[in-house]
C-alpha cells in the first residue's frame, strides 16, 4: 500500500500564495511522474502541474507563470508553489502518482487539501 499525505491548503487572499506538499509513504519502488490535479465545486478535475523523474515539468494554461511543482526525490515528496492566487484557483487540491513496485506499475491519489482564495 502507498500513502500520500498532503498539507498546505488553507484561506488565502487573493494575490497571496501557499505551498503544497505531498510525502509519499509505502511500498514504492521507483517514482515516475508526480502530479497536482484541483477540483473546484461542480467542475471536472483539471490537471494543474506535472513532474518528471528527471525534473521536466508541465502547468495547466490557467496557472503557468505562477504555479511552479518541485519534487524531493530522495524524500518521495512534491511540492507546488503556488503564486499570485486567484479566487479561480479555489479547489480542492489532489497529489497524484504514477510508481512501480514489483515490476508494475501503479498510480495513486492523495486524499486532497482545501485552498480556498477570498477576502
Amino acid at each position: 500500500q502507498v500513502q500520500l499525505v498532503e498539507s498546505g491548503g488553507g484561506l488565502v487572499q487573493p494575490g497571496g500564495s501557499l505551498r503544497l506538499s505531498c510525502a509519499a509513504s509505502g511500498r514504492i519502488f521507483n517514482i515516475n511522474a508526480m502530479n497536482w490535479y484541483r477540483q473546484a465545486p461542480g467542475k471536472q478535475r483539471e490537471l494543474v502541474a506535472v513532474i518528471s523523474s528527471g525534473g521536466n515539468t508541465n502547468y495547466g494554461d490557467s496557472v503557468k507563470g505562477r504555479f511552479t511543482i518541485s519534487r524531493d526525490n530522495a524524500k518521495n515528496t512534491v511540492y507546488l508553489q503556488m503564486n499570485s492566487l486567484k479566487p479561480e484557483d479555489t479547489a480542492v487540491y489532489y497529489c497524484n502518482i504514477n510508481y512501480k513496485f514489483g515490476g508494475l506499475a501503479y498510480n495513486s491519489w492523495g486524499q486532497g487539501t482545501q485552498v480556498t482564495v477570498s477576502s
